[in-house]
């Protein structure tokens, strides 16, 4: 029914920049949310930073400053901005939509296939 479609992953240098993309399709009344999470290996998926339809923001602590979230409503796609990219910052992340469906006006989370980002030098 509904549809993430991520892009931008890769490999960089400690200190560099990445910017992943999703783009949300299919049968979409309305997104309340959409937002970024990231599992590294042998760890829970946490949070990294989250965009409500009210304009609010959340970053997780370990990005703030460093990370920016953007949306563009219009075509349903969110970014992320990764500057000054750690080590730590290694994992693969994914596109979370929290979504009311056209046809049913239920709200169901919608996740991405995850993008791998990784760190190193």
């Amino acid at each position: 029914q509904v549809q993430l479609v991520e892009s931008g992953g890769g490999v960089v240098q400690p200190g560099g920049s990445l910017r992943l993309s999703c783009a949300a399709a299919g049968t979409i009344f309305s997104i309340n949310a959409m937002g970024w999470y990231r599992q590294a290996p042998g760890k829970q998926r946490e949070l990294v930073a989250i965009t409500f339809s009210d304009g609010s923001t959340t970053y997780a602590d370990s990005v703030k400053g460093r990370f920016t979230i953007s949306r563009d409503y219009a075509k349903n796609t969110v970014s992320l901005q990764m500057n000054s990219l750690k080590p730590e910052d290694t994992a693969v992340y994914y596109c979370n939509a929290r979504v009311r469906l056209s046809t049913t006006l239920r709200m169901i989370d919608y996740w991405g296939q995850g993008t791998q980002v990784t760190v190193s030098s």
